[in-house]
Formats: C-alpha cells, structure tokens, sequence
C-alpha cells in the first residue's frame, strides 16, 4: 500500500506542474495536431505524462532501498533498464521525428538490459518444440527482446484516447500483482503496486478532461514494464503459466497483429502508416457519437472520454480468466481464443452497422443508425 501511495502521490504532483507549467514549455511537449486520422483532441495537450509515471518509480525504488534493500535495489535495475524505452519515446514527444523503428530497437536495448541486469529471460511458453529450443540461451534472448518491444508497442497503439491504455494498464498491472504476491515474489508484486500507483496520479489529470497524455514515453514505459515484469514473474515462479501474461495483454497485442494483417494483407499498405480505422476509433465514430454531439469542442472531449470505457470492457474479458486460471495452461489458451473471437465479432459488427442496439449510446433510443463516419 506504502508503493502505491507514495507512486500516486508523486505522479500526481509532477503531473500537475507539468500542466501548470504548459505554458513554458507547450512549444516543446504539447501535441498540437488535432486534425491527424487518430487525433480526438480539440487543443494543444502536453504529451509528457509518462514523466510522472517514471518519478513516482524512482520514487519507491529509493525508499525500498532505503527499508528493504533486496527489493529496492533490484526495483531501481528495472527502473534502469526501462529507461532506453522511455527516452526513445520520450525523443518523440519533444521532436517529433523518431521512427517507429528506432523506438523499437531502443526498447529491445531495455529488454537486453533486462537480461543483463536481472536475468529477465523467456524459459517456458508450455509449447513442446519452442520450449525445446528455448533451453538454448541465444533463442531465449531473442524471443525475449522481440516479446517486450512486441508488448510496449502495442500500448502504444491502443494509447489513442482519454484514460484507455492507463486503465487497461493498471488492471494488467493489478493481476500481475495479485499473482506476485499470492506466489510471495515480494519485488514483482511491489514493482505492480508501484505502477498502478504511478499511473492513478497520472489518471487523475487525464481523465476524462485529458489535460495531459501519456506520450510515447509514457506508453512506451508502461508496455515495457509489463512485458519485463511478465517475463520475470513466469521465469522466477514456475507455477504460473506463460499463458497468464499472455492473456492479461492480449487485446493490445490483438489489436496490433490485425492492425499489420489490416494493412498490410488486406489493404495493401505499411503497417506503419497510421490510418483512423482501429477498433477504440470505430467505437469512438459509429457508437459513442450519439451520445453527444461531434461539432462542438466540448462534445468532441466527451465522445473521447466516453470511447474508454468500451475497451476497459472489452480488456477486462481477458483479465478476469487470467486471474482466476493463472496456473492452468489449457484454459488460458482457451480464452485467448476466446478473445480472438470476441473482438473480430466486435470489429466486424461495427464495420457492418450491425451492432446490437444495447451497444450504442444514444440521445433518442428512436433514432436510427446513422451510416456517415
């Protein structure tokens, strides 16, 4: 509890003066797009939360370490090892000019960390022929560089609304705490509870107003604490399997394969090519508009906040089973199946206008469906 509110607090208060301060430093950090094909705000937002994020971190691995050295010590190795991760997307707040590819390298240089620093390294994912050749040190590496930079990239891309990625984020954070501390890994379940504090402070200015986002650092920071953290819980407490990680993060890692397969099978195009047609913007055009209006700037800022609860829905589908089935490899899978499922009904409902009535928020439960967006 101690992590959580020292976390909270410090995030809470960086956070603040960063918005206080815009106007001292908006020139640099503020995103000023608001007509891009997956910008939803209606002014100039500083895009630095993530600077929060890692302080109120810091701030528990120095008071750990002054308490508890063998968890606070280790704690500030993760936090180090976070750090390429965050300034490649803390470069591309400010400048606007780092590559997707270059921030996922930079993240694999974290997860290299990871490996050096605490031995983070994939051992077991319960398939036959992948656990064969993960006994081999170089495979393992590998797997584990391209997992990590896999999972901070997905965050990334669900980051695109007021309060969806840092509430999805927490609740991941949450079951890898809860199974952390059921197993007694005393650093992972403390590195959790951290994290969901750091990012409550950082909620409290972002949602639903969205007076300032997380930012690439920001999204780039919590997907590899995840993934790092996921990695560390199934290596280091062989009674969890590899499939309950898997399933906490599958709607951002789902999301982000049918992005490539959407682009570039179907349509032709870069996968890196941003284009308006993910599943969190479908919601946000065809379900949530009729809530409110869409001309005015106020109502724009009330469709984007309205758009997260959907996804906190839809996450929590797959976080729920994983926390109750986290030993059981079988049904894990299962419900990552499941998932894959689900959201290709949702996807493919909402492309069709065949979304079932209860779905759509509405000023007249009369109207009809309209088709324009």
């Amino acid at each position: 509890m101690n992590s959580i509110i020292i976390a909270a607090l410090i995030s809470w208060l960086v956070t603040l003066l960063i918005i206080r301060f815009n106007h001292l430093h908006a020139d640099l950090t503020a995103d000023a797009d608001t007509g891009g094909v997956q910008k939803f705000h209606v002014k100039p937002v500083p895009r630095v939360g993530g600077i929060g994020l890692l302080l109120g971190l810091l701030a528990v691995g120095l008071w750990l370490r002054f308490i508890n050295p063998p968890v606070g010590t280790p704690m500030l190795w993760l936090l180090l090892a976070a750090c390429p991760a965050f300034l490649g997307g803390l470069a591309e707040d400010l400048t606007k000019r780092v590559s997707v590819l270059a921030r996922l390298l930079l993240t694999m240089i974290s997860a290299l960390l990871g490996y050096w620093l605490l031995e983070a390294s994939l051992t077991r994912l319960d398939i036959p022929l992948l656990d064969a050749a993960l006994r081999y040190w170089p495979v393992a590496l590998l797997l584990t560089v391209v997992a990590i930079a896999g999972v901070a990239n997905a965050v990334n891309i669900i980051d695109g609304f007021n309060g969806l990625a840092g509430m999805v984020c927490v609740m991941i954070f949450g079951a890898l705490g809860y199974v952390a501390y059921w197993v007694g890994d005393v650093l992972l379940w403390s590195a959790c509870a951290a994290m969901i504090g750091g990012i409550l402070g950082f909620f409290f200015w972002n949602y639903p107003r969205g007076l300032i986002f997380l930012g690439d650092g920001g999204a780039y920071f919590l997907g590899f604490m995840i993934g790092e953290i996921s990695v560390l819980l199934v290596m280091r407490n062989p009674e969890v399997s590899p499939w309950f990680p898997m399933l906490l993060v599958v709607y951002p890692v789902f999301e982000t394969l049918f992005s490539i397969y959407r682009k570039k099978i179907l349509r032709g195009m870069s996968p890196g090519v941003p284009d308006g047609v993910h599943l969190h913007m479908l919601i946000y055009k065809r379900l949530v508009r009729w809530a409110v209006g869409s001309r005015e700037a106020g109502d724009r800022t009330s469709r984007n906040a309205l758009t997260s609860p959907y996804l906190w829905l839809l996450s929590s589908l797959a976080i729920f089973p994983a926390v109750l089935f986290w030993r059981s490899t079988p049904a894990l899978m299962f419900f990552v199946f499941v998932f894959a499922l689900v959201y290709l009904w949702l996807y493919r409902s909402i492309v069709l206008f065949q979304v079932p009535r209860g779905f759509v928020l509405r000023k007249n439960r009369g109207d009809s469906t309209e088709k324009k967006d």
